[in-house]
């Protein structure tokens, strides 16, 4: 038994979700205001369920499909392993049971709230999250749509589900932030991309990184997570200084702290890319862009645990006399 739940794990790809709790935590923050209900406990609890629970049928989709192209590298030798234990049909039937699970909760959801825009916003996301990786459409390899489904899947989804759970109230500054967290997700996408560019390249596979080259990707990728920054920093500092304590406004320091060190990197791994395709693409320097690159749900976690933070400040700072 636990074994098998061991397996479970592994196929799940469990370094990816702390990111998606973090959506939970952000649309949250954002979205209470004061006086706040103990009301809330009940819808807050099947919203996070919900979405952990549709993360990880996008994550277990992923692992199945891509499994011919995970057997052929290394890094993902545990992880291929895992799937052979396991077996791909009963992680298929793991993921029916999973499904119906999520019907019943966001069901339950949509009722209690009174809103059908979550139901409809589930559907929606758990549709593309499954045809991201599954044939026919298997979207991840349709170059900007692939992009754009990780981006409603992963950011703007999440984030718009919970915080229309608990509230109907959309306001301009948390449009503001949502742009800014999309930008800079769709940064840090890239840089996963990039990660497995040269197994996409070549078996054919046409994402976005594939389609731009190492050199654009790369550069693409700072210049996102630039504005994305910026953005998200604006939205912070202009709701603290509306009314409520604008003091706070000095933990804006943990994100900016955050943005600094993956832009670092992301500058090394724009050089590194600028190296190899200067030097007619040099194997030594091919396996340096994977080692670097392999750190991009490091940085997916590094950005959103920061938002995660300010938007814990900013939800203290709602309350404070």
């Amino acid at each position: 038994m636990s074994k098998a739940v061991r397996l479970v794990a592994i196929v799940s790809r469990p370094e990816f979700l702390p990111a998606m709790a973090s959506w939970f935590t952000i649309g949250l923050a954002w979205g209470i205001n004061p006086p706040a209900s103990f009301q809330l406990a009940v819808p807050a609890t099947l919203a996070f369920a919900t979405v952990m629970l549709s993360a990880l049928i996008g994550l277990q989709v992923n692992t199945i499909y891509d499994f011919d192209l995970d057997i052929k590298d290394d890094r993902k030798k545990e992880l291929v392993q895992a799937i052979r234990c396991l077996g791909r049909g009963k992680l298929g039937s793991l993921i029916l049971v999973e499904f119906l699970s999520g019907v019943v909760l966001v069901s339950l959801l949509s009722m209690l709230q009174g809103k059908t825009a979550l139901l409809l916003m589930w559907i929606c996301g758990i549709f593309l999250a499954c045809a991201y990786s599954a044939p026919p459409l298997r979207l991840k390899s349709r170059s900007w749509l692939s992009l754009g489904t990780l981006l409603l899947t992963i950011c703007i989804l999440p984030l718009l589900f919970v915080f229309h759970t608990v509230t109907s109230e959309l306001d301009a500054l948390f449009l503001l932030f949502l742009a800014g967290q999309a930008l800079s997700v769709y940064s840090l996408i890239l840089s996963t991309e990039i990660r497995d560019y040269f197994e996409d390249n070549t078996m054919g596979i046409q994402t976005m990184t594939v389609s731009l080259g190492l050199v654009k990707a790369s550069s693409l990728s700072i210049t996102l997570l630039s504005i994305g920054g910026t953005l998200t920093l604006a939205a912070f500092f202009l709701r603290l200084a509306s009314g409520l304590q604008p003091w706070l406004s000095f933990f804006l320091l943990i994100v900016v702290g955050a943005n600094t060190i993956v832009l670092r990197d992301l500058k090394t791994l724009y050089s590194l890319s600028h190296k190899y395709t200067s030097s007619k693409n040099e194997n030594s320097i091919a396996e340096d862009i994977k080692q670097l690159a392999t750190n991009s749900p490091k940085w997916i976690i590094l950005v959103s645990q920061a938002a995660v933070f300010m938007s814990l400040v900013l939800l203290i700072g709602k309350f404070l006399p």
